[in-house]
């Protein structure tokens, strides 16, 4: 994200709105909470950013669901831009993936997310190995490799794309002698959610 659209996220209102509602204290979310009843006031009037734990524990207090505390979070956000120098990677046994896209959403039923995956020659993915709910989409940018789909092995060379549903066993397997390097699609969610 360019610097210039960095924006502050503020949702002290919806909590101070809440905790009225419900007719509750400062002294009495604190309590609950674990916290002090200044750092309460803080984070109502938007002066301190809480921790990730201390706003699940004033959520779940207040029954606020996350969503809403996030709605204008996301509405603020239409557009993500991820430059290369700032993907964030993961390494799985000698297999590399670069987070392509931005997994968050708050409608899980259009969640996904999309990698660069390297997988070196000899080598092969493990995660679906078991299988998943979802489907994946792949499109192989350089080297050439296998599909094993349940008890079906498929080839794939420089340029094909396949579909499938994550649900039965799959991993991909690097047959050539080059890197195999490929763009990969994922519904819902799987690998970067964290």
């Amino acid at each position: 994200m360019e610097e210039s659209e960095k924006k502050t996220y503020h949702f002290g209102e919806k909590l101070r709105d809440a905790r009225e509602k419900k007719h509750m204290t400062l002294k009495a979310v604190a309590k609950l909470a674990g916290v002090s009843e200044s750092l309460v006031s803080q984070i109502e009037h938007n002066k301190v950013s809480p921790a990730i734990d201390t706003l699940l524990n004033l959520a779940s207090i207040l029954d606020i669901n996350l969503e809403y505390l996030f709605e204008e979070y996301s509405r603020q956000r239409p557009v993500t831009v991820i430059h290369i120098d700032e993907r964030r990677k993961l390494n799985d046994e000698k297999i590399l993936y670069e987070e392509l896209s931005d997994s968050f959403s708050n409608d899980e039923q259009h969640n996904f997310e999309s990698y660069i995956i390297t997988i070196p020659a000899g080598s092969q993915t493990h995660r679906g190995k078991y299988g998943h709910i979802g489907k994946e989409m792949g499109l192989i940018l350089q080297g050439s490799g296998t599909l094993h789909y349940a008890d079906k092995t498929y080839e794939l060379h420089e340029g094909d794309s396949i579909t499938f549903s994550a649900h039965e066993p799959h991993n991909i397997k690097n047959t050539g002698s080059v890197p195999l390097r490929a763009m990969w699609i994922v519904t819902p969610a799987q690998k970067f959610t964290s």
